[in-house]
């Protein structure tokens, strides 16, 4: 049998305790916990979370994978659907629901975190005919307030950012539209369109000075990416599956893209991660599905939750990026 100096060409390395920035493929012995441990880059995967309250679809987030935020969307309360205010919490691990929205609506848009989140835009069910809507909420941890409304009311609906600097861009009016809105903690203000009208699209990023939307429906359904840097909106690398109703979470430069529906009405478990250059297809949701929500910082964690069909409250947890494991003789 070979021996690990034969294989790699060095004797395992004996330190006092783990390396501050080790190589990938490093092994080495950690004298003080008595074990051997390795250093490598996990390509990510999804795993199983905590499941909503609510099953539904049409609902938006923010946040982080440990640290969400799921409001509004539609229940399948088997006859008519029903629009939905619900907002509920997660911390990591299960979801607790909290004070809902002051208006219930569907296919709205989010930005911020968990303790200081913005909702805007949407639609309405108001008895008769559906009402677009461009009415913006504040959430301070505790409860929704209403404040200053979109100058342009949509749904399908792209948001990013926080809730002092949040973006809103695209979606339907009708009919669909490339507009482009900047949130400065107080009002809304109107900014370069997108280059390319669509809705139902994924998003990205850290405040309204730089934004991703990717993928979406319109004339077609498309993987175009653009990508805005607090002026204006450039096409970049597109998607390599192009699909709309997808969710999308993370930066401008370090972001995910998963589930959606293709051009042949396929629902997808595919998942890309974005680099800030390109799309790289990685590991695949466990559950195809459209019209869900998602959370994240970058494209090493993630949260996926609701969507359809049928309309579900499965959770999963996206996890990439540098590992140490500990070796055992189990």
């Amino acid at each position: 049998m070979s021996t690990y100096k034969e294989i790699a060409g060095t004797d395992i390395e004996v330190l006092s305790s783990d390396p501050a920035n080790p190589v990938e493929g490093q092994v080495w012995y950690n004298s003080t916990d008595n074990v051997v441990k390795s250093f490598f880059i996990d390509p990510g995967s999804w795993a199983t979370g905590g499941s909503l309250n609510s099953a539904r679809q049409q609902l938006a987030g923010c946040g982080t994978q440990t640290a969400a935020l799921a409001f509004g969307g539609l229940l399948d309360t088997g006859g008519t659907p029903e629009y939905f205010a619900g907002t509920e919490s997660y911390n990591g691990t299960s979801w607790t629901e909290v004070n809902d929205l002051n208006t219930a609506r569907t296919f709205s848009a989010g930005a911020g975190t968990q303790t200081a989140a913005l909702a805007f835009g949407g639609f309405l069910d108001t008895g008769g005919t559906p009402e677009v809507f461009a009415g913006t909420e504040s959430w301070n941890g505790t409860s929704w307030t209403e404040v200053n409304d979109l100058n342009t009311g949509r749904y399908q609906l792209g948001g990013a950012g926080t809730q002092t600097a949040a973006l809103a861009f695209g979606g339907n009016v009708p009919p669909l539209t490339t507009e482009t809105e900047s949130w400065n903690g107080t009002s809304w203000t109107e900014l370069n369109d997108l280059n390319t009208g669509r809705y139902e699209f994924g998003t990205a990023g850290s405040d309204n000075t730089a934004a991703l939307a990717f993928g979406g429906d319109g004339i077609s359904i498309v993987g175009l990416t653009e990508s805005w840097n607090g002026t204006s909106w450039t096409e970049v690398n597109d998607l390599n599956t192009a699909k709309a109703a997808s969710a999308g979470s993370g930066t401008q430069i370090s972001a995910l893209s998963y589930g959606g529906q293709n051009s042949v009405g396929t629902n997808l478990t595919a998942t890309e991660s974005w680099n800030g250059t390109s799309w790289t297809e990685v590991n695949d949701l466990s559950i195809a599905r459209f019209r869900l929500a998602g959370a994240g910082a970058d494209n090493t964690n993630a949260l996926a939750f609701g969507g359809t069909p049928p309309t579900t409250a499965a959770t999963e947890e996206w996890s990439a990026g540098p590992q140490t494991i500990t070796f055992t003789d189990s």
